[in-house]
């Protein structure tokens, strides 16, 4: 098997594995602080846990990228794998909330083992394969998501909450041994300079269509995490019943994923005929417009069918900004490239949930639907306007 090949099977399953088990604890944050003793104050905990990572994420990513370029992409997943590990592990002793938080801080502070992989993959495939290979990835991060939850919730059920930490812990050890063992990185160029977060940022700022790519990134996330606090509450209105809602909402959930492993790898060999742009531009649209149309759905039945529509044209969204990531800029910079993307990212992640959950407390759970609709169509506004500005300054034959 030929060396990127064998890097992305084994990327794939460990990002896999990395997500599962990502996803088969924290959703379960809340109880846990339950299991642990907290009865007051539960759900500002419970927010306070959740954003904290990704705002300690958001911070580091740049740092850990100017890393990747200096020392390697591999290294950098090896020591976010094994650090991952500790924190799970240290996680299932955790007697108050205040160690937990701690964790959580620190978990955001030093991981990056799927932002290094992508990195990774998007640097020694093929430019041709490229967009096939970055929507595998994303395929990998989404049957985890599915998975996780599922295993998390046997694992709780059969012994306890610590248990599925530890559990965590062991199969992100486990990935992170099969990238030690087998992943060969070929096509690493180190960058010579030594550039602080501040440089990088310039340096950013001075490569507008890369720039334009963050933008998008923090806009299309927090589009989409507008809607996860509110979307198990709209489940409740339409479905009509509480006791089966964390039940629906998790099979809803699951959709757009299933959408995404069926969907995505196409999406990726078109992106490699068509260009990453024009990909970019359709999910974003239907991305849009499936948003708004989940508006006038008032059954179940419905809803999920729209819901997977969306799935199958979004998962078209982030391997492409990914793939831009790779074509807008040079070897030497595409590890802090890929750090402050991560960054973009993680606010968009921080703030989505935070502002969702207050436009729906003030005003209804619909106008959350409409802003992240609205705010999908104007994100494939400005990819549009980057697209065909690029073409008026570069020429016809720009690549990606």
């Amino acid at each position: 098997m030929e060396t990127w090949k064998r890097n992305l099977w084994l990327l794939w399953i460990g990002c896999f594995i990395t997500s599962a088990s990502f996803s088969m604890v924290v959703p379960f944050l809340p109880l846990f602080l339950i299991h642990i003793g907290v009865t007051e104050h539960t759900e500002m905990w419970s927010g306070l846990l959740f954003s904290s990572a990704f705002f300690a994420g958001a911070l580091s990513s740049p740092y850990w990228g100017a890393m990747a370029d200096k020392y390697g992409r591999k290294p950098m997943i090896v020591r976010a794998g094994f650090v991952l590990c500790v924190i799970y592990l240290l996680t299932s002793l955790v007697t108050n909330p205040y160690q937990l938080l701690v964790l959580r801080l620190l978990q955001g502070l030093l991981s990056g083992f799927i932002p290094g992989s992508i990195a990774l993959v998007g640097t020694n495939t093929p430019e041709h394969k490229v967009g096939y290979a970055l929507s595998m990835m994303s395929t990998s991060t989404a049957t985890g998501g599915i998975m996780g939850p599922l295993l998390g919730g046997v694992i709780s059920k059969i012994f306890d909450n610590r248990i599925a930490f530890a559990s965590a812990g062991v199969f992100v050890l486990l990935s992170t041994l099969l990238v030690v063992l087998w992943v060969k990185e070929e096509k690493f160029v180190p960058s010579k300079t030594r550039t602080s977060i501040l440089e990088s940022m310039k340096m950013a700022v001075n490569n507008r269509p890369f720039l334009m790519i963050l933008v998008l990134t923090l806009f299309t996330q927090f589009s989409v995490m507008t809607i996860e606090p509110v979307l198990p509450l709209y489940i409740v209105q339409i479905g009509g019943s509480v006791k089966e809602a964390s039940l629906v909402a998790g099979i809803v959930f699951s959709l757009v994923g299933v959408a995404s492993i069926l969907f995505a790898p196409r999406w990726g060999r078109l992106a490699d005929k068509v260009g990453f742009q024009k990909v970019l531009i359709i999910g974003l649209l239907v991305g849009g417009i499936g948003n708004l149309a989940q508006i006038p759905v008032h059954n179940i039945w419905g809803f999920s069918i729209i819901r997977f529509v969306y799935g199958a044209f979004f998962c078209a969204v982030f391997p492409a900004l990914n793939g831009l990531v790779v074509r807008t800029t040079t070897a030497d910079f595409r590890g802090r490239a890929f750090g402050l993307n991560q960054t973009a990212n993680q606010l968009g992640g921080m703030l989505g949930p935070l502002v969702g959950g207050a436009i729906s407390g003030v005003f209804s759970i619909h106008s959350v639907f409409w802003i992240t609709g609205l705010l999908l169509i104007f994100s494939m506004g400005l990819a549009y306007w980057s697209r065909s500005h690029a073409v008026q300054t570069s020429g016809p034959n720009l690549p990606g």
